[in-house]
C-alpha cells in the first residue's frame, strides 16, 4: 500500500508531540526555579535549612545518626552555643558547629535563641552601626553574645552584659547579608 492512499485516521505523532512540548516546556521553565528553591529551603518541620540555632542545655549529645540507637560522637558543654542546622530528619536535626563538627541531636536539646561567638581576635562593639562609631568594648574569640538584630554589614549583639553593634565578619552564627528582627 503507497503512502499516499493510507486513510486519514493514520498520522505521524512527532509533530503533535513537538507542539505538545513546545507547549509545555513555558510552564517548566515557569515551575523549575520555584521547586528547587522549596526542595533546598524546606524541611520536615516547615523551616529553611541551614538555619541558625542555639544549644538549650549545658551538656547535648552529639550523635553519629539521627535517633538513641546511634553512638555518641561528641558531647558539647556550652549552653546557647550557635549551631548551624544543615539536615533534618523526623525529630532530629543534623548540626555543625564553629569549627565544622557534625552531627545529629534531638530538636529538644536546640532552642530558636540567635546566638553568636566572636571569632575575631579583638572584635569591635560599637555603640552604633558605623565603623566611626565610639567602642563599647573590645570582644575576645569564644564569647558567645545574643543576637538581637541583624541588617547587612552589622548586628547588635549583648555580650556579658553590654550590648553594641558588631560587623557579621566578627562573629559566627549569622548569615552574611542577614536581616532579622
Amino acid at each position: 500500500m503507497k503512502l499516499s492512499t493510507l486513510p486519514r485516521r493514520f498520522f505521524h505523532p512527532a509533530p503533535f508531540c513537538l507542539a505538545l512540548f513546545c507547549l509545555l516546556l513555558p510552564l517548566l521553565a515557569a515551575l523549575l526555579p520555584a521547586m528547587v528553591l522549596a526542595q533546598q529551603s524546606q524541611a520536615p518541620s516547615g523551616l529553611p535549612i541551614p538555619r541558625f540555632v542555639s544549644l538549650r542545655s549545658g551538656e547535648v549529645n552529639i550523635r553519629t545518626g539521627p535517633g538513641v540507637r546511634y553512638p555518641i560522637d561528641w558531647v558539647f558543654l556550652r549552653k546557647d552555643m550557635p549551631v548551624e542546622i544543615v539536615a533534618e530528619f523526623d525529630t532530629w536535626r543534623r548540626i555543625r558547629d564553629l569549627e565544622g563538627t557534625e552531627g545529629w541531636v534531638h530538636q529538644s536539646l536546640l532552642s530558636g535563641k540567635r546566638t553568636i561567638v566572636f571569632t575575631a581576635p579583638l572584635a569591635s562593639l560599637r555603640r552604633e552601626p558605623r565603623e566611626s562609631a565610639p567602642l563599647v568594648a573590645r570582644v575576645e574569640p569564644g564569647v558567645i553574645g545574643e543576637l538581637q538584630e541583624c541588617r547587612p554589614a552589622w548586628c547588635r549583639a549583648k555580650a556579658a552584659g553590654l550590648t553594641g553593634w558588631v560587623q557579621p565578619i566578627e562573629v559566627w552564627g549569622v548569615y552574611p547579608d542577614e536581616w532579622m528582627r
